[in-house]
């Protein structure tokens, strides 16, 4: 016999005294720990191993710098703002992460879906505000400084919006509500992290997020298509965005820019061939073709050379200033407005960075601190969002160029870092002639791995079928819907799956295996062999409210005997029987005789005196649970049939205790409670 450990009480209210003293003391020791832990560079940088680990840093470094530069440029077009405040996000989060993350691989900076989540609140605001979302005005030529940010949108007007009265033009703006909406998107991460919140990540599965990527990668393509073609039309904004930017390039192709459209062709042509190329031969490449730099170099030239913008009008990125602007709080009106559309864009950038994080450190062999990474990513947002920049996250396609160049620390996010302040110092006015089309190119290139999901699709649906439908109803509404609407569906649905699968698990009868104590499905194993008078059934799933009733009637089904139709049946028969023997008739009404009639109160179909639940997979029983399973052993105990449990876990036991199951003194447990089927069955043949 297995007996129970006797539990010690905890007494929970000195338990949480004692920690609550332990937390609010103050000693020099807890004190230096605390900074340590809050700055993690403090403890690996005296450690740098700087022989071993600087030629990887710096080539890894340099690496990323040159690719980030192209495509923080680019991004400024998901994001609806100037490539200026792109370069700016990309300088901050690198060198806050260095001090404050605790991989040492992930590279943190701008992300193409953070910069749409970032756009479509930036658009629908300034819609909101009256401006006019074309973005394919004339840019401002000026003396180079961003002072004339309001000469963007082609009059400047006071403006009384969210409480901002001053004098502030589209671009001031855009670039408020970013920085508003980074603001506050940080704030939420950074409690996230004090409360210890980060198990709502477990609530983005692997299908949500890789639907939710696709989706918005489909989002993200249409957006650019207009760039591609050299079209002007204007920027949709709420649901169904996709397919409203469709109907209007469909409208417009006829308007579509010769000059854009070759530009786009021999571009796309060759980012695919190098990526292409790359992805064949990178064991044998020491480090990634830098090939968007080197497009954007040789377009650039063209396009100021060629006279494309004045000779062929190809939309140009125009003036791009030097320096920094001094800092400004976000404004505290504006973070009102954008309070809600900051909670996904905290969790999906929270999620995409802890994920990375550590599949990085698992392939590696060190641990990361998942609480410090939310407020490392939470600062990453607040302290930039006062330098103009917006909100950003681990990058999986620069992670993986990072790894494979060499990077040992964040020492390389520090050489990122210089490459991006080099262009924002001196080299960020020669991009001025580069073509947004070219941008568009740089863009959509780099959806390449989330757009290639779709070939996983039949692979994905022969794994699993549920995963396969919360993937298409994700990507579906990430599309078609909106991205916010598209994540709050897919985890809504995926949630619903779950709680499907538990109200219809699968359910079976076991036979025995031959010459074995073990037991098995029988309808998906041959050669099983029924005990006799004996059944045996199994529920795979938690026994709870929702699924009482399937549970009650798969065990009625599977064993071919309901007891409450029985017990009525047979309540009904003794009836007639009482009144004919009270007319004096000794012969019931199917023409037997008195003794012939008790063998017609047990009905052919009960071919069983026992029944054996296997409890295997009830994880846990609530109130009804326990209530179902005292139903059953009410019901079946009327029709002379034992019911026994088998293979119970200690949680389940203690609640069968707790809800009476075992009557008050337990004294039966013994004969209800088995620790193996094998034991069940061999009480249920002792039985007489």
């Amino acid at each position: 016999l297995m007996e129970r450990k006797t539990r010690v009480k905890i007494n929970r209210k000195e338990v949480m005294l004692a920690k609550l003293r332990k937390s609010c003391s103050c000693t020099p020791k807890k004190l230096k720990n605390f900074v340590m832990d809050f700055l993690p560079v403090l403890r690996w940088l005296p450690k740098y191993q700087c022989k071993e680990y600087i030629w990887g840093d710096v080539m890894s470094g340099l690496v990323i710098g040159i690719i980030l530069v192209p495509q923080a440029i680019a991004y400024s077009l998901l994001a609806g703002l100037k490539p200026i405040y792109s370069l700016y996000t990309s300088f901050f989060a690198n060198i806050i992460y260095f001090l404050m993350g605790t991989s040492r691989h992930v590279s943190v900076g701008i992300f193409s879906l953070i910069s749409l989540m970032v756009g479509q609140v930036v658009d629908r605001e300034l819609l909101l505000a009256g401006f006019d979302l074309n973005d394919d005005a004339p840019p401002a030529l000026g003396d180079g400084s961003l002072q004339n940010d309001s000469q963007s949108n082609t009059t400047a007007f006071n403006l009384t919006i969210a409480g901002m009265n001053a004098e502030c033009g589209k671009e001031c703006y855009a670039i408020g509500i970013a920085t508003a909406l980074t603001f506050v998107a940080g704030v939420y991460q950074v409690l996230m992290g004090i409360f210890r919140l980060g198990f709502v990540s477990m609530y983005l599965s692997e299908s949500v997020l890789d639907g939710f990527a696709t989706g918005a990668s489909l989002t993200i393509l249409t957006a650019q298509v207009k760039y591609l073609i050299g079209i002007k039309i204007p920027r949709s904004q709420g649901h169904g965005m996709l397919l409203i930017t469709w109907i209007n390039i469909l409208r417009n192709i006829s308007q579509a820019n010769l000059c854009d459209v070759i530009t786009s062709a021999i571009c796309i042509v060759v980012l695919v061939t190098a990526k292409e190329l790359g992805d064949r031969y990178k064991h044998k490449l020491k480090f990634p073709l830098p090939t968007e730099l080197v497009v954007i170099v040789v377009a650039t030239l063209v396009s100021h050379y060629g006279k494309l913008n004045e000779v062929y009008a190809s939309s140009v990125s125009g003036a791009i200033p030097t320096g920094f602007i001094p800092p400004k709080v976000p404004h505290f009106n504006l973070m009102l407005r954008v309070a809600v559309d900051a909670l996904p864009l905290a969790i999906v950038s929270f999620v995409f960075t802890v994920s990375l994080s550590e599949m990085c450190a698992k392939k590696y062999a060190y641990t990361i601190r998942a609480n410090q990474e939310m407020f490392a990513v939470g600062f990453c947002n607040i302290i930039p969002s006062f330098f103009h920049s917006f909100a950003t996250s681990a990058a999986l396609a620069k992670t993986l160029v990072k790894t494979s160049t060499g990077c040992q620390t964040q020492v390389s996010g520090v050489i990122s870092a210089m490459v991006v302040l080099l262009v924002l110092l001196f080299l960020a006015p020669l991009f001025y002639s580069l073509q947004k089309c070219v941008l568009a190119c740089i863009i959509i290139v780099s959806l390449r791995g989330a757009l290639r999901k779709f070939r996983d699709v039949p692979a994905r649906y022969h794994v699993n079928k549920v995963d396969t439908l919360v993937w298409v109803v994700t990507m579906t509404a990430s599309a078609l819907v909106s991205t916010e609407i598209g994540l709050l569906v897919g985890i809504v649905f995926s949630m619903l799956c779950i709680i499907v699968r538990t109200q219809r698990p699968r359910t079976a009868l076991l036979g025995q295996i031959q010459d074995t104590s073990f037991y098995e499905d029988d309808l998906e194993y041959e050669n099983l062999s029924s005990v006799p008078k004996v059944k045996i059934f199994r529920f795979e799933a938690p026994l709870y409210y929702a699924n009482r009733n399937y549970f009650l009637k798969s065990l009625y089904r599977l064993t071919n005997l309901d007891p409450n139709l029985e017990a009525a049946r047979r309540k009904k028969y003794e009836k007639k029987e009482k009144q004919h023997l009270k007319k004096g008739d000794h012969t019931t009404a199917n023409g037997l005789g008195i003794g012939e009639t008790t063998l017609q109160l047990v009905p052919k179909q009960i071919d069983f005196q026992a029944l054996v639940v296997d409890c295997s997979s009830i994880s846990f029983l609530d109130t009804t649970g326990v209530n179902t399973l005292k139903e059953i052993l009410k019901d079946y105990k009327d029709l002379n049939i034992s019911v026994l449990l088998a293979c119970c876990n200690p949680s389940v036991i203690d609640s069968l205790q707790r809800g009476g199951y075992f009557g008050k003194d337990f004294g039966s447990m013994q004969e209800m409670l088995f620790y193996s089927i094998h034991n069940a069955v061999q009480f249920a043949k002792d039985q007489k």
